[in-house]
């Protein structure tokens, strides 16, 4: 725990305050937000954005944005809009995600913004969507998932 993190408790806390209390740095981030260079997140009930600045490190052979970052956007955004609903002492799983790529991104496409929304949530499952718009806010890609939810512990 560093100096500005503080005793948090995962177990007692909604999925909601567990997001935000990553946001605001009170506890560490999700390891592969740093890994890929994700930042700007924003989590709302429901709701979930985050940015990433294409980089040539993110390219494929062909020289664009590799296929598996924009899914990891696209899945991190979805999965955690159903994270955001979350009651405490419930967990969640993806079962599924479903990827559209729409064009290709590359440096010159910008920042990139990822936002995901829960479109139905039940006792059991989930379903939600997300999409990413380029700089320009032109669709490059979007997703549907879905969520097992589930007592945690």
């Amino acid at each position: 725990m560093n100096e500005t993190q503080e005793a948090f408790d995962v177990s007692t806390a909604t999925g909601l305050e567990l997001l935000r209390a990553m946001i605001e740095g009170r506890i560490p981030p999700a390891p592969i937000s740093e890994t890929i260079g994700m930042v700007d997140f924003i989590a709302e009930e429901g709701s979930v954005s985050v940015s990433l600045d294409p980089a040539p490190r993110h390219y494929n052979p062909i020289g664009s944005v590799h296929g598996g970052v924009i899914s990891t956007l696209l899945d991190t955004v979805a999965a955690c809009s159903v994270h955001s609903t979350l009651a405490a002492g419930e967990g969640y799983t993806s079962l599924d995600l479903t990827v559209k790529f729409l064009r290709p991104v590359t440096v010159a496409s910008g920042r990139l913004t990822a936002t995901g929304r829960v479109i139905h949530r039940g006792r059991r499952t989930a379903l939600a969507e997300g999409e990413i718009l380029d700089a320009a806010g032109k669709r490059v890609a979007h997703a549907t998932s879905s969520c097992m939810i589930f007592p945690a512990g």
